[in-house]
């Protein structure tokens, strides 16, 4: 919890009100982003995310499964997130639990969609190798090493660039098998395909504070929200997921407008964020 006095209240409420936040920045405007790549060698992708003070590491690790009854065709992904307890005071002991299991939760909704896989950022279709029988799962673990606000924004960065990084091995089916038997599979160790992420969305959260709404708030900005609305656009511009925290309500036709602001803030992040994965994988190969 982040005991501010009144007097620090009205400043930062009063900066957002008017266009000018305690750190210099407009409404809509990011921290600078900072991200590497590679920084687990375990794994098959991983990337590290900062965002001013907020920092957090993704890593996704490929193996082999079995297709469920309901979608044979698509393979599986799973997200969890662990806060660490040097990320915040509050995390210490078992305090981090409660927050790992809402963006976790949080994640899911805005990467992979419904239960039906609509809309989902992440193609399942590309993580089947035989229809029913033989897929990929991808396991997505998310740590947060510390946090001054926005961290779901940060770790559906990490998430992306991660998956950008990642190599899965190429697979053959070594036989022939009949529709009651697992067929034998041949998993390479030299030869790798990269990750699609064209589909792969960033996650835009618009923090209200007072009667305006912010992006990247920091943590003495979010201890003055009375809600926040996270939007996952792709790069196409369409929803892939959305999510609200914070007890007070908002207007149907508010959450419309921060939709929409939400898509056009998505470009900006969008951009950034590919130049900043080009760049690190450029020093990972130097």
């Amino acid at each position: 919890m982040v005991g501010l006095s009144v007097g620090e209240k009205h400043f930062i409420q009063g900066g957002i009100a008017q266009d000018l936040r305690t750190d210099c920045r407009k409404r809509l405007t990011y921290r600078p982003i900072f991200v590497e790549t590679g920084v687990i060698a375990q794994a098959n992708g991983s990337a590290r995310v900062k965002m001013g003070k907020t920092e957090v590491i993704a890593s996704v690790k490929a193996e082999l499964g079995r297709p469920s009854s309901s979608a044979p065709d698509k393979g599986k992904v799973s997200i969890f997130v662990d806060c660490s307890p040097t990320a915040a005071p509050q995390f210490e002991g078992r305090g981090g639990e409660e927050l790992s299991m809402e963006l976790s939760a949080a994640l899911r909704q805005c990467l992979l969609g419904g239960k039906s896989g609509a809309g989902a950022g992440i193609n399942l279709s590309s993580l089947s190798i035989a229809e029913g029988k033989v897929c990929w799962d991808l396991y997505i673990d998310g740590l947060v090493i510390s946090m001054d606000g926005n961290v779901l924004d940060a770790l559906g960065a990490a998430i992306k660039a991660a998956l950008s990084n990642t190599g899965i091995p190429k697979v053959n089916i070594a036989s022939a098998a009949t529709s009651n038997e697992q067929p034998e599979v041949d998993v390479s160790d030299e030869e790798f395909l990269q990750f699609d992420t064209t589909a792969v969305p960033v996650i835009v959260t618009l923090t209200k504070v007072g009667r305006h709404y912010i992006v990247d708030a920091t943590t003495e900005e979010e201890s003055q929200m009375s809600s926040a609305v996270s939007v996952s656009v792709n790069r196409q511009g369409l929803i892939c997921g959305l999510t609200k925290r914070g007890g007070a309500g908002l207007d149907p036709s508010v959450i419309l407008d921060m939709i929409s602001v939400a898509k056009h803030v998505s470009e900006q992040l969008m951009n950034k964020l590919d130049s900043e994965i080009a760049a690190a994988e450029a020093m990972e190969e130097d």
